[in-house]
């Protein structure tokens, strides 16, 4: 008998070869490794830590989520410009700051008619005018191992003017804020 020639109905199933499924377990497994490191790195590096309140506003928001690196350091001291995480003169039953640094070891920091003078410089920014000058009112000269640090939102920040927080102890600062994570308006991205 002939084989007609012609429209056939009937597909030939395809297999899938050995060599393919090895392919994508290969590639699944990669990217299992690779996600594992970055959890191990973030989490054994850093922390995970939630604003509280609207002080670091408009960069950091309250509730929002950021990314704490543990070991920054350990080789160097916060500069100038350096967001921190600290807990206020070691209370390990406080809730952790978030604060710019704006004066390290060495600095006097004053603030008059609402700016910021370190080192009888006014620091010119683009932050408000200070309504408050707290404890900075006097020349403050910090110690050794002292940092003066300002909420970047001036007028609505707890910070180093307060008598009770002052200059931070740098045994006291946990880490440099470096990432935020989970924030409807902003997103997510590196701290500036």
């Amino acid at each position: 008998m002939r084989k007609r020639k012609g429209l056939s109905f009937y597909k030939k199933k395809k297999k899938i070869s050995a060599a393919a499924i090895r392919e994508i377990a290969s590639w699944i497994f990669g990217i299992l490794v690779v996600v594992f490191i970055a959890f191990v790195t973030v989490y054994a590096v850093g922390m995970s830590v939630s604003m509280v309140g609207v002080s670091m506003e408009p960069g950091i928001n309250n509730g929002q989520q950021v990314l704490i690196n543990r070991y920054a350091y350990l080789l160097v001291k916060p500069g100038r410009g350096d967001v921190v995480a600290f807990l206020p003169n070691g209370n390990q039953n406080s809730h952790y700051y978030i604060k710019r640094v704006v004066a390290v070891p060495g600095d006097t920091v004053q603030i008059r008619d609402g700016r910021l003078y370190v080192n009888e410089v006014q620091v010119t920014d683009a932050y408000d005018k200070m309504a408050e000058a707290g404890i900075a009112e006097n020349p403050i000269v910090l110690g050794t191992d002292e940092y003066f640090v300002l909420g970047d939102n001036r007028n609505n920040s707890e910070d180093s003017r307060s008598a009770n927080i002052g200059p931070v102890q740098g045994k006291d600062i946990i880490g440099e804020v470096w990432f935020r994570l989970r924030d409807v308006e902003t997103g997510m991205g590196f701290v500036k």
